[in-house]
């Protein structure tokens, strides 16, 4: 039943309703294609067989018996390591968290459980979701499923952090993904395997349950291979909780019954600013391609300013590690996770030598910063001073609204790139950020669409920006892209 890979969200639940197949069938073909691409790609930390397979004869068993199926029934998805999962090992992708096994479930999952998706297992990430390259896990590199069709066959990044969802989605051993985003981490990792992946508004999906990394930027999102399946996820991820104070008291719309991509009388902005030094010329290309697309779908494209966006960046690597630097305190090896207690030490050894082993460098570096740019001779020259700049980003895009009604920029700098070329560099790396991060310091929706491929043949993503609480503006313009493009391309199978 090896076709039942190349199955998406919504046709997997449709076919599973309609009797086409069952879910066990489904769960069993993804359970083998997992079992052979994990040891080349390493996308999960933990697999979950046996959990996918009863997961799937519930919902199988409920068909039999005419209950109402979930949105998400009997299709097998990825669950990235930072959500907890009761009673499977959740890890964050650190040595400090390793072996911990949550006795609760975070609510993005379980409500993803309750509409029938299946978990295949725990996915690969950059350490506490810091990284774009998913270099930085304990656990080890995930493999991009993409190569470059001319030149090395050298690795390639798969994005991060959520790069164990986004290279098990593109190579087909998942129907879909849960990802997080902080700064780009759903949708740049989406860029670099030709798949979409959303974004949406801050508090539209709880962060009770998820491991934090930046408290006022994380945001959990679907990734999946189109436009349709992400909005039905997202549907089956969102919703309310008072768990979560940050939490969006709104109801969650129906999304996928509502696209449309007829965008006639609609506004689409293209930031002069965005048009930055380093950016391939591909990308370049891609993106006045991408114009012309949503211009045959009817939007009406203005040029427009959004004059703080060098700054981003910047303020954004002073606001997140502050915000990690508090987060991570409490791994301190008393309560849970790793404990290195040498000989004869004290309390304040065991804290030391506890935190030395259980952190990466990445992530010992970015506390290191966010704990300098909070101590008092620092805080109001370096941390108040990116507020302010994440003030007025905020302030560049209400301004924006006025003129359009959704923004078009791409989703990153370059292709994938081979693993190990900028992991030398944190200033290089942090760069793949740069179209991602406004979004994220305002708090609003975005999304990765793939709009093509370079001349390595590695997919390129075009990447929309909505107003708050309308993802269903950006849905329909990916949309409309994801018509236009015909993006069909897959990586061909060498794990």
């Amino acid at each position: 039943m090896t076709e039942l890979t190349n199955l998406g969200v919504k046709a997997i639940r449709d076919g599973v309703k309609a009797g086409d197949f069952t879910a066990r069938e489904v769960a069993e073909a993804h359970n083998d294609a997992v079992a052979a691409a994990n040891e080349a790609l390493n996308a999960f930390i933990v697999t979950t067989p046996e959990i996918a397979l009863q997961a799937a004869d519930l919902v199988d068993a409920d068909r039999e018996a005419g209950k109402d199926l979930g949105r998400m029934a009997g299709v097998p998805i990825g669950m990235k390591d930072l959500f907890a999962t009761r009673g499977v090992q959740t890890t964050a992708a650190s040595h400090i968290l390793e072996g911990f096994t949550p006795q609760y479930e975070s609510t993005v999952s379980h409500n993803l459980w309750s509409e029938g998706a299946v978990m295949l297992g725990k996915l690969n990430l950059d350490e506490f979701a810091m990284g774009s390259s998913n270099e930085t896990s304990h656990f080890g590199n995930v493999a991009n499923p993409w190569r470059r069709a001319r030149g090395d066959n050298a690795k390639l990044a798969p994005g991060g952090s959520s790069g164990g969802s986004s290279a098990s989605v593109a190579a087909r051993i998942a129907a879909a993904a849960t990802g997080t985003d902080t700064g780009g981490s759903i949708r740049q990792p989406a860029a670099f395997t030709g798949i979409c992946g959303i974004k949406p508004t801050y508090g539209r999906c709880s962060r009770w349950g998820t491991v934090a990394f930046a408290s006022s930027l994380d945001q959990a999102g679907p990734m999946a291979r189109s436009v349709e399946d992400c909005a039905i996820m997202l549907e089956a991820m969102a919703g309310f909780d008072a768990k979560d104070s940050t939490s969006l008291d709104a109801p969650v719309p129906d999304w996928s019954a509502a696209l449309d991509a007829d965008l006639k009388g609609k506004r689409v902005g293209i930031p002069r600013e965005y048009r930055m030094e380093g950016t391939d010329q591909a990308i370049l290309d891609l993106w006045d391609k991408g114009a012309d697309m949503l211009r045959d779908a009817g939007a009406q494209i203005v040029d427009i300013s959004l004059p703080h966006t060098k700054y981003a960046l910047p303020a954004y690597y002073i606001v997140a590690p502050a915000e990690a630097s508090s987060n991570l305190a409490r791994y301190d090896g008393v309560r849970y996770g790793l404990r290195d207690l040498p000989e004869g030490a004290n309390l304040q050894d065991m804290y030391a030598a506890t935190r030395a082993d259980g952190f990466g460098e990445e992530v010992k570096r970015r506390i290191l910063i966010g704990t300098y740019v909070l101590s008092a001779g620092f805080y109001d020259a370096y941390y108040t001073q990116a507020m302010k700049v994440r003030t007025l980003v905020q302030r560049d895009f209400a301004e924006a609204w006025h003129d359009c009604d959704v923004v078009l920029t791409p989703t990153t700098p370059t292709a994938a790139f081979a693993l190990g070329d900028k992991s030398d560099d944190p200033l290089a790396m942090y760069l793949n950020d740069v179209f991602a991060v406004p979004a994220s310091l305002a708090g609003l929706p975005a999304m990765s669409v793939p709009g093509g491929q370079d001349a390595d043949g590695l997919p390129l993503g075009l990447h929309l920006i909505g107003q708050q609480m309308d993802e269903q503006g950006v849905l329909n313009a990916a949309l409309a892209i994801e018509q236009r493009a015909g993006f069909t391309a897959q990586p061909e199978k060498w794990w």
